[in-house]
């Protein structure tokens, strides 16, 4: 676990919720390479945000992206090497701000990737401004009379555009979150975990610890998955839907592999003298 550290000075405010996620992950690894997915095969995409520090900290290979564009670069990854697992981390206004239509298109097409949203409710790399999940009435530097803006529900939101793994959890609760992260890079498909943390100048753990609640049980259809996140609260954690379909790789490939099954050079110089012989 440990060696999944690097030597990046860690910059994130005492007490942030992104230490729990940071934890978390490092949790999650060994538990998949003993399911037999290798470390080395595990590539990681990021945002701009509080969020995206976790790609200093974290020693993985991966991308470090442009604001909202960790979606993107992600599908790109996996679409290259189908073979690799691909795990993007956003902040509710990386990746439902500015990247919005990026985290769209990736669930609606189905990417075997998964991503990873900060939920703290706020800009707050950028000193607090109201992101897309902010709580209406919250004051804030930019809504000192408080939002005024309906936040979008991002559990039903996935669910809808096409997500076949949606999940909420909490950095509070590293257990719940590791098992949720092995759980959704191991299903083949878009699988989308929303984390509940507290960014510390904005919000604090007591605004979460009471009133975490978890699903009784997961809804056993999209109807349903819909229906239990469109009335069920915001601090209602665990699987909400679940779904098998072919991923976007398979339906555009099959079993093919663009890196590890790709034409010599020599093949390939000898096709295209065929084709401009033949025109």
């Amino acid at each position: 676990m440990d060696n999944l550290k690097t030597n990046a000075e860690v910059t994130w405010c005492p007490g942030c919720g992104n230490f729990g996620i940071f934890t978390a992950l490092r949790n999650a690894i060994p538990k998949l390479e003993a399911k037999g997915i290798n470390r080395k095969d595990i590539v990681i995409t990021a945002g701009i945000g509080c969020h995206a520090k976790i790609f200093d900290y974290l020693n993985l290979s991966g991308l470090y992206g442009l604001h909202g564009r960790n979606s993107s670069n992600a599908e790109g990854i996996k679409l290259a090497n189908p073979d690799l697992k691909v795990i993007t981390f956003s902040g509710d206004g990386n990746g439902l701000g500015e990247g919005l239509a990026h985290t769209i298109f990736a669930a609606k097409r189905n990417q075997d990737i998964t991503m990873i949203l900060h939920n703290n409710g706020v800009y707050a790399l950028t000193t607090g401004q109201f992101s897309p999940l902010t709580d209406q009435g919250w004051k804030g530097p930019t809504t000192p009379g408080g939002s005024f803006e309906d936040p979008f529900n991002a559990i039903s939101l996935l669910i809808e555009v096409g997500a076949t793994f949606v999940a909420r959890t909490y950095a509070g609760d590293i257990k719940h979150l590791t098992e949720t992260i092995v759980k959704a890079i191991e299903h083949e498909g878009f699988s989308f975990i929303e984390v509940l943390q507290p960014a510390m100048p904005y919000h604090k753990w007591e605004e979460y610890k009471d009133k975490i609640e978890f699903l009784d049980k997961e809804p056993v259809s999209k109807e349903d998955a819909l229906n239990v996140a469109r009335n069920s609260h915001r601090f209602m954690l665990g699987v909400f839907h679940q779904a098998s379909k072919k991923a976007y790789h398979k339906g555009l490939y099959g079993d093919h592999n663009p890196i590890t099954k790709r034409l010599s050079k020599s093949t390939r110089l000898e096709k295209i003298r065929k084709i401009l012989e033949s025109k």
